[in-house]
């Protein structure tokens, strides 16, 4: 099977580098074609060995993008075009549609309750996104919430299957290590407590709680920012104004250091941390606090479909937080009090195997192009993780199943996936 995942951009963002993960997994020959943009993740995936196409589209409106589109859709002879973000629906579908390509998959990365991917939720976003989604033969929603709002907005139900957000177990385990060598090249006193927070400097990630709640905490907690974004000058300006600056350090979106040189990786910033917070009010899966329970570590959130669409005990250090930085502050300060754990990975995290993820878009890519139901509709459990088509080097051998886990395997932890094998090498977000 040959599939074009088309994009709105690659700079560095969850949906990106969720693409770029995917892509080391399934068992596909995929290209990757992107409107806007091709940034750091564009980088990524042509080290990976994948073709990328940059469109070259100057705006919502240049129209003259969609016949170059479909001239590369024809043209690739693909069997499938597989649609990311907002403007890449749009314009994906119809292009796979003038191209002659029927099927067509599109995956809702942030559909939140009252905006999608930062823009609100009016009458014409949402008219216009339910005139493309008839293009297609599926829509891919990250989580059972997104899946939800998908069929309040009328999309129906046969036509939309939950594949969840993966992560790279294996490089998000726990480094000791990596930990002690992290905190000294970042500056980070020795016994300081770290809050971390990950994702774009957006303001609706609501970051300036974290930044005011460090003001409300003892002068040995600090907050690392991982991530980049329009709104960090304004953090920044924050922290100054909270008197918290010296305790707030921001790493970029490719961390680096003071001195201009290579900055440790996103699993090792995650080992350095005591923490993870995660204020945002309104995710589509929450893929940041799946990473830190990925590394132990106990984790607050405003809003999180990837834990909340799980039973309780799947993730016992994880916490909702409903409030502003007073709520936030109390919450780390009765994490710190609870005094620190093994840094194990819970049962929620192992359940976001990226394999998983791969073997059951996988599963869909079939139906689709064969013009069967789709798994969820058909009745028919998803099958077990799938050999890559990417080179083994992209990939870790599975240790076996833990026999601390808190759920059986014969249990059920969501309404599309069955539970979870142990960790497995992967990637990050």
């Amino acid at each position: 099977m040959k599939a074009l995942h088309v994009i709105t951009g690659l700079g560095v963002g969850g949906a990106e580098q969720q693409l770029r993960l995917l892509l080391r997994h399934l068992p596909v020959d995929c290209d990757v074609v992107t409107l806007t943009h091709p940034g750091a993740v564009a980088d990524g995936l042509a080290a990976d060995g994948v073709a990328v196409t940059h469109l070259g589209m100057a705006g919502n409106r240049d129209l003259a993008a969609l016949p170059r589109l479909a001239r590369l859709v024809r043209s690739g002879r693909y069997d499938l075009v597989h649609t990311h973000l907002y403007r890449a629906c749009l314009y994906g579908r119809l292009a796979a549609r003038l191209a002659g390509v029927r099927a067509v998959v599109a995956t809702e990365h942030s559909l939140g309750d009252s905006q999608m991917e930062g823009r609100p939720l009016t009458r014409g976003v949402r008219a216009l996104y339910l005139a493309g989604e008839r293009l297609g033969r599926a829509t891919v929603a990250v989580s059972p919430t997104v899946a939800a709002r998908l069929t309040r907005w009328g999309v129906p139900a046969s036509r939309v299957e939950v594949v969840p957000n993966g992560i790279d177990l294996a490089r998000f385990r726990f480094d000791p290590a990596a930990r002690e060598r992290t905190r000294q090249r970042l500056g980070l006193p020795p016994g300081a407590f770290v809050v971390g927070g990950i994702g774009r400097l957006a303001a609706g990630k609501r970051f300036d709680v974290l930044v005011r709640a460090l003001a409300r905490l003892p002068e040995d907690h600090w907050l690392v920012l991982v991530g980049g974004g329009p709104e960090e000058n304004v953090l920044r300006r924050t922290a100054h104004d909270a008197r918290v600056a010296d305790r707030v350090l921001f790493t970029g979106e490719r961390p680096g250091l003071p001195d201009g040189g290579p900055g440790p990786d996103l699993p090792s910033l995650v080992s350095a941390m005591d923490l993870l917070a995660s204020p945002s009010p309104e995710e589509a899966f929450g893929l940041a606090v799946v990473e830190g329970l990925a590394a132990g570590l106990p984790v607050l959130f405003a809003s999180c479909p990837a834990v909340e669409d799980l039973p309780p005990q799947a993730a016992p250090g994880a916490r909702r937080v409903t409030g502003g930085p007073d709520a936030f502050a109390r919450a780390v300060a009765e994490a710190r009090a609870r005094g620190p754990r093994p840094r194990e990975a819970p049962e929620a995290a192992r359940h976001y195997d990226i394999t998983r993820s791969a073997a059951r878009l996988t599963e869909v890519y079939t139906a689709v192009v064969e013009g069967r139901p789709l798994p969820s509709a058909a009745g028919r459990p998803p099958t077990a993780p799938v050999t890559p088509a990417s080179p083994a080097s992209h990939t870790s051998p599975a240790p076996s199943p833990s026999p601390s886990s808190s759920l059986s395997p014969s249990s059920s932890l969501s309404p599309s996936l069955p539970p979870s094998p142990s960790p497995q090498g992967v990637s990050s977000s």
